[in-house]
């Protein structure tokens, strides 16, 4: 696993805040009412909203929030109109960075994600300058004390996977997109629910960060996290545990 997603574990695994919680909503919430904008109401028939409403289960959110967010969606009910937009830069040492983000301001957000890109040392860039280093994944992690390699390997193979890695601590499993339901669900009918699941861009290759440049990059990508119009940051950078959780301990 990257230690982009090492990172993103060791940061779940640490007591959230309320403020870090209410973002949390926010970002669910808007990834539900889009979800349902473009693909309807109905999650039977609409895998991104089915996945966008676990998302929100897994957050303990109530469910009138759930069904309030499907209804501004599919336009039953009035609210904020949401674009999506994907960004592309570089960060320290020129490891690449993707920023998908869901806005009702456009202009205002690019000139803020510039802000915070110069100010931790990186820089937006032109669109297709970085997406050539990712493709695009189905991404799902599990805890390995649900699961042996064994019993892994033959639910998530039959079922669509393309790879099982190894973290030390969980497994990650990437899938093709058109094989990300039937991989998820399969591991859920065998009793094995995932600490995290969803469609995203995974890195072909990375760029091993140590020391200054580590935590340059960590510190940039917790403040792009952490902007409420961000939904997702993916990058391309490995940094070993050990010193993933120095700099978030000195947080």
């Amino acid at each position: 696993m990257s230690g982009h997603s090492k990172w993103a574990t060791i940061k779940h695994k640490k007591a959230a805040t309320d403020a870090k919680r209410g973002r949390a909503f926010t970002k669910v919430i808007r990834e539900i009412t889009i979800a349902a904008r473009v693909g309807g109401g109905d999650p039977n028939s609409n895998p991104r909203l089915r996945t966008a409403i676990l998302a929100a289960k897994n957050e303990n959110m109530p469910s009138d929030n759930i069904e309030r967010a499907v209804a501004r969606g599919t336009g039953t009910l009035e609210g904020e109109q949401y674009e999506e937009v994907k960004f592309e830069g570089y960060g320290p040492a020129g490891v690449g960075i993707i920023i998908e983000v869901v806005s009702t301001n456009r202009n205002r957000v690019v000139s803020e994600i510039r802000h915070i890109m110069n100010k931790h040392g990186g820089n937006l860039a032109e669109t297709g300058a970085v997406g050539w280093m990712f493709s695009r994944k189905g991404d799902i992690v599990v805890a390995k004390e649900k699961a042996d390699e064994d019993k892994m390997l033959s639910i998530v193979l039959d079922a669509g996977a393309e790879d099982l890695r190894d973290d030390g601590e969980a497994w990650e499993v990437l899938t093709p997109p058109e094989a990300f339901e039937p991989v998820r669900e399969a591991l859920t009918k065998a009793g094995i629910n995932p600490d995290s699941a969803e469609v995203g861009w995974v890195p072909q290759n990375y760029v091993k960060l140590t020391g200054n440049q580590a935590a340059q990059m960590l510190r940039l990508m917790e403040a792009l996290e952490e902007h409420d119009d961000i939904q997702k940051v993916y990058a391309n950078f490995d940094i070993d545990e050990k010193e993933i959780q120095a700099v978030m301990a000195a947080e």
